[in-house]
């Protein structure tokens, strides 16, 4: 890992997210920052790592707000072009958008993701973003 990331991604590594590998291609690593409310969590991605597109349902309210902390990444919402990410900026990923985020081919990526409160929330997990896809992003 490249020192001045590691020293930029000041809320810390974390433990390798483990529990969800087969919705990320490459490893990422989780580290919780709040215990019960809402759930904040640092999320750190291996360069070439991203997350399977997938949505966050929510009968009221929901949704996912994604603060970037360290190095540079992606966020693509279906349809759409993919935006590039990088510290300091903030996404707002609304209820019922199919999305996918993760790192840039060639940079570590930290984001903290704040799961927004709801009523009926749950995350849908679907499939993977094609390395096409992902491989021609500039």
């Amino acid at each position: 890992m490249d020192r001045d990331f590691e020293k930029a991604n000041i809320f810390g590594l974390g433990k390798e997210n483990s529990a969800y590998t087969q919705y990320f291609i490459g490893k990422s690593y989780l580290n919780p920052l709040t215990d019960g409310g809402v759930f904040c969590a640092n999320v750190t991605f291996e360069p070439g790592c991203r997350n399977n597109w997938h949505i966050h349902h929510a009968s009221e309210g929901g949704g996912q707000v994604l603060l970037c902390v360290a190095g540079e990444g992606w966020y693509q919402e279906w349809g759409k072009p993919a935006r590039r990410l990088r510290a300091g900026d903030a996404v707002v990923i609304p209820p019922e958008v199919k999305h996918w985020h993760g790192a840039a081919k060639d940079s570590w990526f930290a984001h903290i993701a704040i799961e927004v409160p709801g009523k009926d929330t749950s995350n849908e997990w679907l499939e993977a973003v094609d390395d096409d896809s992902y491989l021609a992003l500039k």
